[in-house]
């Protein structure tokens, strides 16, 4: 049986590839730099390791045994030097590949204009020269725009189809791209692994069928959804403009924004479509149907143990909620064991409270309340057990694994979804207690509700996570220590 590693699993391609690979019967190992965040799928069939491309110990591992690699790597989000991190990553993934014996790699890149790359597209280029300059045959697939949940360029168009009535538009919708439908990449994926190898290294172009402006695809998406989509053509926003304002108006972060949309001054439209379509011949979804299959995909996706970017469920279950969010992150360590933090987080909540701030929790439930929510008054089904699915305050349980993380998702009105993960990590004698709090906006009240109430958060939740590594007072101590400043009371 082939053996696969897809090096890179936990991206939004590699996300579907891996599940896909496994149902047709071949040997995957997912590969990623955070294992967590490839176990919380939980992938059957599929064995999940940590690796990391700058890290070559791990990569020798992970490619241990392999016959076939996906190079998913790319580092766009990692600031203004992630050119020089892809050319180590490529660099150190080729060296590794040729040691282990690869049969072959598999590398996912991007169309490149006729003309002046932008620095993220002539990253991915540099990126498919170096991966080709070792001993192991390369085929490497430049994709168009992918159309499905978790692209970025997906998800901008969204955002801005459910953000904004009125769009204000730079030149840049003028541009044209040949969009390509998630599903129809994985089947050229995959289907590259049944090809006849010849020993040889090969490049070919992903992209649908259409060759559409932004304009259209903006309209497009529009008419699928239900939203009349009115675009103002506005010449002075340039695209590195666009960039900051798309921070404004989209949940997609900056450091993913910015760079996909400086490459958007050219017209991506692939000069030979023809040779990868003769080689795989596939019924190609056009840009409506693609935009369907992918609402239909979220609506189906499989639920997951713990919280998931974009994950469906932890989005209330709709469409015009952002994929991605805005987070808080808190981890501090705790001399305390992951034993003792556990059980105050399994019992947070209903009469015990919230250990920091109660009368601001009390509040936004009365607000809520006052707003036709649920509010507080459902409190716990137990006093120290939880399970899937209980209501907590105006919380409820997503998922939970004993001993180790709580996911909650918020019931209260909201302009888009709040997740709450508490969590605790043994380390050594102590223990690691972790507080992560996301919001996924939904449209532009959504994005001011966030950086209205972002101060009273981060004071919020920095305390509560500092509580549960520190200990919550207990009502005996709060009484002991209120009569040592008392004598005479009580």
């Amino acid at each position: 049986m082939t053996r696969i590693l897809i090096l890179g699993a936990s991206g939004y391609v590699g996300g579907h590839l891996a599940p896909r690979l496994a149902a047709e019967g071949f040997e995957v190992r997912a590969a990623a730099r955070r294992i967590d965040a490839l176990r919380a799928r939980g992938w059957e069939g599929v064995e999940c390791v940590r690796a990391d491309a700058l890290d070559t110990e791990s990569l020798d591992v992970a490619l241990d045994g392999v016959d076939i690699a996906y190079y998913l790597v790319h580092s766009m989000a990692s600031g203004g030097d992630f050119s020089e991190i892809d050319r180590q990553a490529a660099a150190n993934f080729r060296d590794a590949a040729a040691a282990a014996g690869l049969k072959r790699v598999i590398y996912l890149g991007g169309i490149q204009p006729s003309n002046g790359a932008s620095p993220h597209l002539a990253s991915r280029c540099e990126t498919g020269e170096i991966l080709r300059g070792g001993s192991t045959p390369v085929t490497e697939l430049r994709a168009g725009i992918v159309v499905g949940p978790g692209s970025a360029a997906f998800e901008v168009i969204r955002d801005l189809v459910y953000h904004l009535p009125l769009m204000l538009a730079p030149r840049w919708v003028k541009s044209r791209s040949q969009p390509i439908a998630l599903d129809d990449l994985l089947d050229y994926l995959i289907g590259l692994l049944r090809l006849r190898d010849d020993g040889e290294s090969q490049v070919y172009d992903a992209v649908g069928p259409e060759t559409l402006s932004y304009g259209d695809l903006l309209r497009q998406f529009g008419d699928v959804v239900g939203r009349r989509v009115r675009i103002v053509p506005l010449p002075v926003l340039t695209p590195r403009l666009s960039s900051y304002w798309l921070d404004l108006v989209t949940a997609v972060p900056a450091s993913v924004a910015r760079p996909l949309i400086d490459g958007l001054k050219h017209d991506l439209i692939s000069e030979r479509p023809d040779a990868l379509r003769d080689l795989i011949p596939i019924l190609q979804r056009s840009y409506r149907d693609a935009v369907k299959d992918a609402l239909v995909a979220e609506e189906n996706s499989a639920l997951t143990v713990r919280w998931t970017e974009g994950g469906f469920r932890y989005r209330r279950q709709r469409h015009d909620v952002s994929w991605f969010d805005k987070s808080v992150r808190v981890a501090l360590e705790a001399e305390r064991s992951a034993e003792e933090v556990w059980a105050d987080i399994s019992s947070i909540g209903g009469e015990r409270g919230w250990y920091f701030g109660n009368w601001m929790w009390k509040l936004r439930g009365a607000i809520d309340r006052l707003l036709g929510g649920v509010g507080m008054r459902r409190g716990r089904r137990h006093p120290t057990e939880l399970r899937v699915d209980d209501p907590l305050d105006f919380w409820r349980v997503a998922a939970i694994e004993p001993g180790r993380s709580l996911t909650l998702v918020a019931e209260m009105k909201l302009p888009g979804s709040a997740v709450l993960e508490l969590s605790v990590d043994s380390d050594g004698a102590g223990s690691v207690a972790q507080l992560q709090a996301r919001f996924h906006p939904a449209g532009v009240w959504g994005l001011i509700y966030w950086y209205a109430l972002w101060p009273v958060h981060m004071i919020m939740f920095r305390r509560l996570a500092r509580v549960l590594a520190e200990g919550p007072t207990r009502p005996a101590d709060e009484d002991r220590a209120r009569r040592a400043a008392h004598p005479r009371a009580g």
